[in-house]
């Protein structure tokens, strides 16, 4: 089935040197456009990570330092991917856990502030999981009855979402999305706002840390003040925003207490 797009989306998958977003660098990048008319169009990248990458995640993905030795930076392909990525949706499967953070931090390191307040977040994996609760190599075989060749390489984990999404929505299209207790939280539609609004709407940081909660209000999602309202902590507690601000938390949440912390400014 097509799509109903209102605007470019770009399903995409990181291959990397970790799973920590503030540290760890992506060493491939695969990136599939899909375009209103339905047309595709393909970019995947080797990096260069700059650090070195562990031989436990190179046993996951096989990309080791020799592989990536002459490839770019990121900084050296950063333009290029953000006109690509210009003017598009999101997608990919778990990536608004991990690939979105990441991708999100590699920009801000290069100084490229890459935007994601008028992109609609598009995540499979949490699709599959309201639904089937599964990986994505069974997500493949259970929507598209194809075995998933070359799993945990970018390029092939990148189109198997693309076919996984495609299939989620003919097979859940109208019908309703729980979450983990049980309660429902909307509908599978082939509407990027819908979808976005399942997956990634509550969220305040990339990491998760600040989310909204159901008075639409930025509260902690961590630590010893999960669930309270940012706004009240810094203004009760202002050493906890220096706290975070030293501390090792994504480049993307630090900006995101700041911008918290001038409209509280602002305010009076």
């Amino acid at each position: 089935m097509q799509l109903n797009l209102q605007k470019p989306l770009v399903f995409f998958d990181l291959e990397t040197t970790g799973i920590q977003v503030s540290q760890d660098r992506i060493v491939e990048i695969a990136l599939l456009k899909v375009k209103i008319d339905g047309s595709t169009e393909k970019k995947t990248h080797l990096v260069n990570p700059t650090i070195p990458i562990p031989e436990e995640a190179a046993l996951i993905h096989g990309i080791r330092d020799e592989d990536v030795a002459n490839k770019p930076t990121f900084k050296e392909i950063a333009k290029g991917l953000e006109k690509f990525l210009e003017g598009c949706d999101l997608g990919g499967y778990n990536v608004v856990r991990f690939d979105i953070p990441l991708l999100v931090e590699e920009f801000l390191r290069v100084d490229i502030d890459f935007d994601l307040s008028q992109r609609r977040l598009i995540d499979a994996q949490k699709i599959f999981f309201m639904m089937e609760q599964r990986t994505l190599a069974a997500a493949y075989q259970f929507y598209c009855g194809k075995e998933l060749v070359g799993a945990h390489g970018a390029e092939a984990d990148t189109n198997a979402t693309y076919e996984v999404f495609k299939a989620q929505i003919a097979k859940y299209n109208g019908q309703e999305a729980k979450d983990t207790s049980g309660k429902v939280i909307g509908k599978i539609e082939n509407k990027m706002e819908a979808i976005h609004r399942l997956v990634a709407s509550n969220m305040v940081d990339l990491a998760g840390r600040i989310v909204f909660n159901d008075k639409g209000e930025k509260v902690f999602n961590f630590g010893k003040h999960k669930g309270k309202s940012v706004s009240h902590i810094l203004q009760q507690e202002p050493g906890y925003y220096d706290w975070m601000m030293k501390g090792d938390f994504p480049l993307d949440t630090k900006r995101k207490m700041t911008q918290i912390k001038l409209e509280n400014a602002k305010m009076g």
